[in-house]
């Protein structure tokens, strides 16, 4: 599957947004950077799908602007002026070329979605490769109204047993490499072992520490 961070260059506060080009092209998170839109236009000029994690402001800020220039189906859990189909637990969605489930993982937002095939994960920011608080294994924070740390946990034991070969700490692997590829919400893109990250995000939030010095 041929995918793009098309909100790398941002020179503004903005989540990670992945373009998807194939059969479905599809953005993953529409960010609130307005360059967003000419940034698409380098690598297509269709987009068929947009797919919504969470609608804080740095993953939905330019979506409807998205909407205007693309005229796309737009996907969410929550109610959205653009949404065209609404998503829940156990659905199935389309991303390039490849068959997601859709798994809710509140916790960080309450409308929280992530999307997992049999190779890639879109995390949004329930989990994440490396942010300002670790290196490697993250989570999304928890400190705001609203959120939860406990149901972040739930969602990302959830999140671990709906991946390929599932279940937390998985020692014995069949034929499949399992999740090799994850584009979280903030942070860097990941190419390896996905379920060991994830893992290891878990095994952080259960200490129950403060992410953050200022929580």
């Amino acid at each position: 599957m041929e995918v793009h961070h098309v909100t790398e260059g941002a020179e503004t506060f903005t989540c990670n947004a992945f373009l998807a080009v194939g059969e479905e092209t599809t953005l993953v998170d529409a960010g609130a950077w307005d360059g967003i839109v000419d940034e698409i236009r380098t690598h297509t000029d269709e987009v068929d799908a947009v797919v919504i994690t969470h609608q804080h402001g740095d993953h939905v800020a330019q979506l409807e602007a998205v909407v205007d220039a693309f005229d796309p189906d737009v996907y969410a859990y929550d109610d959205h002026p653009t949404r065209t189909h609404e998503l829940e637990d156990g659905d199935t969605v389309t991303i390039g070329d490849e068959s997601f489930d859709v798994v809710y993982t509140p916790g960080h937002a309450d409308d929280h979605v992530s999307f997992v095939s049999d190779s890639s994960l879109f995390s949004g920011d329930v989990a994440v490769h490396d942010d300002g608080a670790f290196e490697y294994g993250s989570f999304g924070r928890t400190d705001m109204a609203g959120q939860s740390r406990e149901r972040l946990i739930e969602s990302l034991e959830e999140l671990l047993e709906r991946m390929p070969n599932g279940g937390r700490a998985s020692s014995e692997r069949s034929g499949s490499p399992g999740v090799e590829h994850m584009y979280s919400g903030h942070g860097g893109v990941f190419h390896g072992d996905v379920r060991d990250v994830v893992e290891t995000g878990l095994e952080q939030a259960e200490k129950r520490e403060p992410k953050y010095p200022d929580e």
